[in-house]
């Protein structure tokens, strides 16, 4: 009988098997994602929803040089796995890989599933706004006063028997409040979600109506009216018309 033939087979190339092994791949698709999370948010209404629109430029830049990035880390992964055995190749130890997969992982779940925070859930865990507002240079008529300049101008004012009867024509979310009716709020920010205080009005809700819930959108237009409490007096709103209304694009006010 004759010798075995050696049975041919085509040359193996392990370097790109290896590619899913190398941790660039994973750094690198980690801060793509993340990028595309940035530049998803600031080209959408999300960011106005956490952040002050003074400060949108640098989450633009902060996700485009996050996208270069890793787009960088991603293709010196694909080099390296396409020579097998490089040199100082980047290889994934074991303990890497749940953090970077994770990482993966919730940049997309953060990119299908937009945040969307409680404004009165916020606001009932933060110290209310208690600044006052004596330098006030200019005051707007008042039917054309927003909630905050109404909150605004009635703690630099101390007499609040100037502004009964003065028209009211707001917008804000409901806020509960323990103990009373709920008022109708904002959230000022001077950056973002972080440093954000609520600053509410009190008003004088319809009795043959339920009261509205937390969160839910409102205009008001009605009169400034006085009202009695064990502390004093204070102004409250008696609105004439509640609409319901969707959340404002940009609800964060400075």
């Amino acid at each position: 009988m004759g010798e075995p033939v050696a049975r041919l087979t085509p040359p193996h190339r392990p370097g790109w098997g290896d590619l899913p092994r190398r941790a660039a791949l994973w750094r690198g698709l980690g801060l793509g994602l993340w990028g595309l999370v940035l530049l998803q948010s600031a080209a959408s209404d999300r960011l106005a929803l956490l952040l002050r629109e003074v400060f949108h430029p640098l989450v633009w830049l902060a996700g485009a040089l996050l996208l270069l990035l890793g787009v960088l880390q991603m293709a010196q992964a694909w080099r390296q796995g396409g020579k097998a055995g490089a040199p100082g190749a980047d290889r994934l130890r074991r303990n890497q890989l749940p953090g970077l997969l994770g990482t993966a992982v919730l940049a997309l779940l953060v990119l299908a599933v937009p945040p969307n925070p409680s404004f009165a859930d916020l606001a009932g865990q933060r110290p209310r706004d208690t600044t006052s507002e004596e330098g006030l240079s200019f005051v707007l008529p008042p039917a054309q006063r927003s909630l905050t300049d109404w909150v605004r101008l009635l703690r630099s004012q101390p007499d609040p028997r100037l502004f009964v009867g003065d028209p009211v024509r707001i917008s804000g979310f409901v806020l509960p409040m323990e103990g009373e009716p709920p008022q109708l709020a904002r959230l000022l920010v001077r950056c973002c979600l972080a440093d954000a205080t609520p600053v509410g009005m009190p008003v004088r809700w319809p009795t043959t109506s339920p009261l509205p819930r937390a969160d839910q959108w409102l205009a008001l237009e009605g009169r400034m009216a006085l009202e009695s409490k064990p502390g004093g007096e204070r102004l409250v709103v008696v609105p004439t018309q509640i609409r319901e209304i969707p959340r404002p694009a940009r609800p964060l006010e400075p």
